[in-house]
């Protein structure tokens, strides 16, 4: 089956946003990159602080409601239909329920071909990242580093503390068949 869709899964500031922009400078095809920041950001207001939808608290967990899990349901099913549409997607997301969480976009992307990629990156590194970033709430990262792959079965791990991005991005473009990357 030809892959459609790379999903990059991993702890806030691991460096998944920056391993999809190296992924698509990579690869000869245009692929399009969604992420769950952009989702977030797409929410109206009164989902984001509120108990139904998505809460950020001040020691770095995140809570999520109802209303959130509706609206990340069919924001999931639209990239599943782009992807069998044709479209190349790479997905940028946090799995913060594991192994349930990969399972809710196998179920979006039924027929799509997917790679499914966990970003690691050592605690103490994506929380000096989390920290200069300073758009996050600090403990977060270090929270989520390993929370976010309980029970998720990856094709292929890249720890994004010791490669850079480029170097991720062309581990995995070499698991990608029939995408040679550019310049290889």
């Amino acid at each position: 089956m030809i892959i459609n869709a790379v999903v990059l899964n991993g702890g806030s500031s691991s460096g998944k946003s920056s391993l999809a922009r190296a992924l698509q400078d990579l690869l000869p095809d245009p692929w399009l990159t969604f992420g769950v920041d952009d989702f977030i950001d797409a929410l109206p207001r009164r989902l984001t602080g509120d108990g139904d939808g998505i809460t950020f608290g001040a020691n770095g967990g995140v809570d999520i409601g109802a209303a959130f899990m509706e609206q990340e349901t069919l924001w999931m099913k639209g990239i599943g239909a782009m992807a069998r549409a044709g479209a190349k997607i790479i997905i940028d997301d946090v799995f913060l329920g594991g192994d349930h969480s990969q399972g809710r976009w196998r179920t979006a992307l039924t027929g799509v071909g997917v790679l499914w990629v966990g970003v690691r990156c050592a605690p103490d590194i994506a929380e000096a990242r989390e920290r200069a970033r300073g758009d996050r709430t600090v403990g977060m990262a270090r929270q989520q580093a390993d929370l976010v792959h309980r029970n998720v079965r990856y094709d292929l791990e890249v720890d994004t503390g010791t490669q850079t991005p480029a170097e991720a991005a062309t581990q995995i473009a070499h698991h990608l068949p029939h995408q040679p990357p550019t310049g290889q």
